[in-house]
């Protein structure tokens, strides 16, 4: 007996790399993979999401990284570098930013 394809995952998938390429989608989408629990690992995938979306190879042309090591790099064990995080997302169009917690207080 054929297995059957998973239809609904592959359409959302390519529905996802797509709209991944609006800096602004992709902005909001590796935000909210920070907010999540297990969140090296999914920030690492989803920026795998968005590198997807504008090309592997050109993100490493861009950079000037390794196309392997970039892949390395937003596997689930990956473990960048902050220099290589800074270089992949400004080659997207994005940057880090750093914000207060509002729910814990730090004291002066």
């Amino acid at each position: 007996m054929p297995k059957k394809k998973n239809i609904a995952s592959k359409d959302y998938q390519e529905y996802l790399i797509e709209s991944l390429k609006d800096p602004k989608e992709a902005a909001a989408y590796l935000n909210a993979a920070l907010e999540e629990e297990d969140m090296p690992e999914l920030f690492l995938l989803s920026l795998r999401n968005v590198a997807d979306a504008h090309g592997v190879q050109w993100l490493a042309e861009e950079t000037h990284l390794n196309r392997e090591n970039l892949y390395r790099m937003l596997s689930k064990k990956g473990n960048p570098v902050l220099s290589s995080l800074y270089e992949v997302l400004g080659a997207l169009g994005l940057k880090l930013a750093i914000e207060q917690r509002r729910k814990k207080h730090i004291a002066a």
